[in-house]
């Protein structure tokens, strides 16, 4: 039965679910003023604490500054938001935005060298043997978006080797947004995710403790993947006719 239980939502998360909306979307631009607390529960239908938890939340993400006695402010979500905006901002009205696509793009093939540089000074022998099995399941798995699957917990898997808590919540926001588009995605990274010998050559430099071969092997993985999705994001700059602006 195609069917799942629907998880109820609070009237907060409706309200704080509009207001970032509003703020992603500009039509709350940055600078501009919240109306009151008692205002937005009038033109809203809720009560007051419903908005004021909303608003604590939407601070929290980065997006208002609330301020007694000068009321709540709208913030530019670009300069003082947090990795977790990337999967709302990746996909507006429908469409993926250029200028996110790529720099997400950017920051995968910045973050995987260095990630695997790091795991080959850290990682234990549980560490190695795990992204081994990765490997393995990798080659044994034919399905192009099933393989890219297995390609994103083989990295998960570095970064676990890596110990590192900055990259571990880097990735997990650049994965929430990223996972959404693997079937569209599948054609472009094939030759990356079939490419079972360059992640055993990360892994063999991993394993035997050699940083700098593991940031080259990582690189030499990601480099052919990463060329064909920004030749993908211009593509898309070109077919919108959009501009390289800020989302």
């Amino acid at each position: 039965m195609p069917f799942e239980p629907i998880a109820p939502r609070s009237v907060p998360e409706d309200v704080y679910e509009q207001i970032v909306e509003g703020v992603l979307s500009g039509d709350l631009p940055a600078g501009e003023t919240l109306p009151s607390e008692r205002e937005l529960a009038k033109v809203l239908g809720v009560s007051r604490p419903a908005v004021r938890e909303a608003l604590r939340r939407v601070a929290g993400a980065g997006l208002v500054s609330i301020r007694q006695g000068q009321g709540t402010r709208v913030l530019d979500p670009v300069m003082t938001g947090g990795l977790d905006l990337l999967p709302r901002l990746l996909v507006r009205n429908g469409q993926l935005v250029p200028g996110v696509v790529r720099s997400i793009v950017e920051a995968r093939a910045l973050i995987g060298p260095k990630v695997a540089e790091l795991a080959a000074r850290r990682a234990g022998d549980d560490e190695v043997e795990a992204l081994r099995t990765c490997v393995e399941d990798l080659a044994a798995e034919s399905d192009p978006v099933a393989q890219q699957v297995v390609a994103l917990e083989f990295w998960s898997r570095v970064i676990d080797a890596a110990d590192s808590i900055a990259f571990r919540l880097m990735y997990n926001s650049l994965r929430a947004a990223y996972e959404p588009a693997l079937p569209a995605l599948a054609a472009v990274l094939e030759p990356e995710v079939g490419n079972v010998t360059g992640y055993r050559a990360v892994v063999d430099a991993i394993a035997e403790h050699r940083s700098p071969d593991a940031d080259v092997a990582a690189r030499a993985l990601l480099a052919p993947a990463t060329a064909a999705l920004l030749e993908l994001c211009e593509a898309l700059v070109d077919s919108s006719g959009a501009s390289d602006e800020r989302p």
